[in-house]
């Protein structure tokens, strides 16, 4: 089959320049990018022929080359040109002339990742490239449900990844201490696998904390109630009190009125990014007896009479 003409498959004018060149193939292959248009052999066959195109014309000495002898100055043949063979050493295009294309934007690197990176810069310009976290089309996601006490301290998931050819990868996933519901823990390289020798997607973990039975978390402080006698409130007491990392003593002095407060300093949860980790809140909830004998009943009535107060005397 014969070639089309560059120019053509471009849509351009042979006296274009190159800017005019670049944007038309900037324009086409964010149309017929294969990610774009998965399992479209249409669009698949005019990429790549958008590519060779520009591979050519997008080139000062290769573009007076083709314009003096056409197709036979290349040797090129129907069908065998590979728009990835840069990322493999081969083929026409030069990193210098895809960093001419998209714009040196957002720093070097993406370059060396072949397409897979150079095309997230045509679907979304500089801010793509530190798109990380977020998903592309060759990354995979999975929720996986754990205990409180292991978002706080961390913990090692043996998980399985269902793939979409049928078969199951065991990974061993590690969930670092301070996870929070919604937090994504990012596993590279174990997403999707790229095509056209793009990279291979990544994992990404997102957690979902289950609930405590006394313990709830306030960004990076933890925050519990903590029941006591009426004779541990007026008299005082040591009582031993829960946290995350195991029980330790905190004095109840005496007189403590019922929903008082108490911080424990660095007993809340570890930070993400490596600083102080927050505190443990303490709250004091004062338990009656729902029955009392009648000589405790008398025992309070003299307490009263002992102790008067007036608690409401500034609602009147």
């Amino acid at each position: 089959m014969a070639k089309q003409d560059y120019y053509h498959v471009l849509g351009v004018q042979r006296g274009a320049n190159a800017k005019e060149i670049k944007q038309a193939y900037r324009r086409l292959a964010r149309k017929y990018h294969p990610d774009v248009n998965p399992g479209d052999r249409v669009a698949e066959q005019k990429f790549k022929d958008i590519s060779e195109a520009y591979s050519v014309l997008g080139n000062p000495d290769s573009r007076s080359k083709y314009d003096q002898f056409g197709h036979q100055a290349f040797g090129h043949h129907s069908g065998d040109f590979d728009p990835f063979a840069f990322s493999r050493g081969r083929g026409d295009f030069s990193a210098h002339n895809l960093r001419d294309l998209f714009g040196n934007q957002g720093g070097g690197g993406g370059f060396s990742e072949g397409f897979g990176s150079i095309f997230e810069d045509i679907f979304g310009g500089a801010s793509q490239r530190s798109r990380r976290p977020e998903a592309s089309s060759r990354d995979l996601e999975q929720t996986v449900t754990i205990d409180f006490q292991d978002a706080v301290r961390g913990t090692t998931l043996q998980l399985r990844i269902p793939r979409s050819n049928g078969d199951t990868d065991r990974l061993q996933v590690k969930i670092p201490a301070g996870v929070d519901t919604g937090s994504k823990i990012r596993v590279a390289g174990k997403g999707k696998s790229g095509r056209y020798g793009s990279p291979t997607g990544d994992l990404y973990i997102i957690t979902q904390v289950r609930p405590h039975a006394y313990f709830t978390r306030d960004g990076s402080d933890i925050l519990c109630n903590l029941p006591v006698t009426l004779g541990e409130a007026i008299l005082g007491a040591k009582i031993d009190v829960p946290t995350i990392n195991g029980a330790i003593s905190m004095t109840v002095p005496p007189g403590t009125q019922n929903g008082r407060t108490f911080r424990l300093r660095g007993k809340g949860v570890p930070s993400l990014k490596g600083g102080q980790p927050g505190d443990q809140y303490v709250k004091v909830q004062v338990v009656l007896p729902s029955n009392i004998d009648e000589i405790s009943r008398e025992l309070l009535m003299e307490f009263d009479h002992r102790n008067p107060l007036q608690p409401r005397a500034h609602m009147r």
